[in-house]
């Protein structure tokens, strides 16, 4: 069964103490794989080895169906996100006061772009250097969505990162399913075999359109085909006001390495509909392009 709670001003209290998120929807058993552990096979991540406690790579859709206004607001959320107390004060709460974050964006299954290669946070200076950085960065838009492609382009940066960390996390937003190179499950289901966990930010702040490939139930697709490893989790965005709200709410639980573990108010019938088809998106761009 999966749950949803509300985003509210108490979420900053809860994450920190270990209880519930703002708007997230819990792992599904589907996507856990076994209940892997969190570490690649023959790479054993003990706390004396690491030297961050998590590698956060933070991967953000611009492709075309985001309109400007979202690419901004979505921009400023996270950068703000970075530089609020409450990100400060979860920092404190990993053994070691510090995470390592890569940035990137990207639309097709060969455009990914990094903004801010990997970088150290470990307080308000740090933090504030990420976000400048991000809000600097001329805003781009490009052409089609490859959630796998993000994916793929994700995984070999954790060996390119100098910093290890006790968890590696895949943070994913976007607005639409995935249209444009490999299967997501596939991608997904080869990073989990890494011992990397993918959290969603599914975007919902618009009516579902024809012209830009949405579906109405991106938040279950988000759950059933784009998150996987122990503790995934997903945080819907379905009112534009709370857009910045949601994105302090999923970072705030990476870096403090919580999870849902209270359900609030569950969604009736849920349980009992069918998963979405994982490849909704290939079949739309298909149907309405013929390639």
């Amino acid at each position: 069964m999966r749950w949803y709670v509300s985003i509210g001003a108490v979420l900053v209290a809860g994450i920190l103490a270990g209880s519930d998120a703002a708007g997230v929807t819990a792992p599904s058993p589907k996507n856990q794989l076994g209940n892997q552990p969190n570490h690649p096979p023959g790479r054993e991540l003990v706390q004396k080895e690491a030297t961050v406690d998590v590698e956060l790579v933070l991967a953000v859709d611009v492709s075309y169906s985001m309109d400007m206004d979202e690419l901004a607001i979505q921009r400023e959320g996270y950068a703000q996100a970075i530089v609020s107390k409450e990100f400060l004060q979860a920092l404190k709460t990993g053994p070691n006061g510090k995470i390592a974050v890569t940035y990137f964006e990207w639309a097709a299954s060969s455009d990914q772009k990094i903004i801010i290669p990997w970088r150290v946070i470990d307080g308000p200076e740090t933090a504030d250097a990420v976000a400048n950085e991000i809000m600097k960065t001329p805003i781009r838009r490009a052409s089609r969505t490859s959630i796998s492609g993000a994916i793929n382009f994700a995984m070999p940066l954790f060996e390119e990162n100098p910093h290890r960390g006790l968890r590696r996390v895949i943070d994913i937003s976007g607005d639409g399913p995935n249209n444009n190179g490999s299967p997501v499950v596939v991608a997904r289901d080869a990073a989990v075999e890494k011992g990397i966990v993918i959290n969603g930010l599914p975007i919902m702040v618009k009516e579902p359109s024809y012209s830009t490939m949405d579906i109405d139930n991106l938040d279950d697709y988000y759950e059933d085909c784009v998150i996987g490893g122990p503790g995934s989790f997903v945080v819907t965005i379905k009112e534009r006001e709370k857009f910045k709200e949601a994105i302090r709410t999923k970072l705030l639980l990476e870096v403090a390495g919580r999870t849902p573990e209270r359900p609030v108010v569950p969604v009736a019938g849920k349980e009992k509909e069918p998963r979405v088809n994982c490849l909704i998106g290939e079949k739309i761009w298909q149907d309405r392009w013929g390639r």
